[in-house]
């Protein structure tokens, strides 16, 4: 339980010691009572009073016994005045005198924060949701320093949330969450510290965007994809026209290297079976083909 945790509940080890004061009153009631007392009147106004003192001690014990669990500290007001914390475990008030704070939960917490349709750096609507871990590391603080430290945690996160989102853009949103949760987790904790909180760290668990919107960016993420591939095939190709521009410039000064790499290009067309090569006359004679051409036919033909 939390801070909304009943003040002033009564713990189970008050109502038995209640219940041990009345069983108490009552054997201290049956052991003093003497048939032997004069009248009736004597014996009810002296047989009582041990039950009713026993009544008395039980109702004291009820309202002055408390417990707190291992995780909560608890402050003791005394007449308005600040007298300590306690707890955890049984610690003992003076009814009417002392009044008990709220109970502070010590261990980790965690509070869920939203920020709807905030624009963002670049002027786009988006619902973000955070999750804040936090603990109180100094209960008397905590409790003296604000009035509802939980609702505070909150209002503070929500509105750091908010200021955040407006100093960035969209895409820093989606793609850079872990540096918008340090960035949230160290404005909150400079602000939470003088209360006796810390905030441990701001996770960032979604940012959506309206439909529309959502819609129009994935046609853009696929137009810019197929210009990206164009722009790729045309890098392609400017690669292979000067590619072929420098190769050439190699034949041109080289017509034997320009001959063996056309004798080897027929070469790999003619090799597989069933291929067929139509090559002008004048093409042969120019390079001087015609026996290399008619070595390879030979060779493909099997013996009868």
């Amino acid at each position: 339980m939390g801070p909304d945790r009943n003040r002033n509940q009564i713990s189970s080890i008050a109502v038995a010691l209640l219940a041990v004061s009345l069983i108490g009153g009552v054997v201290l009631t049956l052991a003093v009572d003497e048939p032997a007392r004069a009248t009736l009147a004597d014996l009810a106004g002296h047989s009582r009073t041990p039950l009713i003192f026993g009544a008395l001690i039980g109702i004291y014990l009820l309202f002055s016994i408390k417990v707190a669990d291992p995780w909560e500290k608890v402050a003791v007001l005394r007449r308005g005045r600040y007298t300590g914390l306690r707890g955890p475990g049984l610690f003992h008030i003076v009814p009417v005198i002392d009044r008990l704070s709220q109970r502070v939960d010590q261990r980790v917490r965690v509070s869920s924060v939203m920020a709807e349709s905030t624009l963002t750096r670049d002027t786009v609507p988006v619902n973000v949701d955070a999750v804040v871990f936090w603990m109180v590391w100094n209960a008397e603080k905590s409790i003296l320093e604000v009035e509802d430290f939980v609702q505070a945690i909150t209002m503070s996160a929500q509105t750091a949330l908010r200021e955040s989102i407006g100093r960035h853009e969209l895409a820093q949103l989606i793609t850079e969450r872990e540096t918008l949760g340090r960035e949230l987790q160290r404005i909150l904790d400079e602000k939470t510290n003088p209360w006796g909180i810390t905030v441990q760290s701001v996770e960032i668990r979604d940012v959506r965007i309206p439909q529309g919107l959502e819609d129009a960016m994935s046609r853009q993420a696929q137009a810019e994809r197929e210009r990206q591939a164009r722009i790729i095939l045309g890098q392609a190709e400017t690669d292979i026209a000067e590619k072929f521009s420098e190769a050439a410039l190699l034949y041109q000064n080289n017509p034997v290297a320009l001959h063996l790499r056309a004798m080897n290009m027929l070469y790999e067309a003619i090799k597989e079976r069933g291929s067929m090569v139509i090559v002008p006359s004048s093409v042969v004679e120019t390079m001087g083909l015609g026996g290399v051409l008619a070595t390879a036919s030979l060779a493909g033909v099997k013996p009868q």
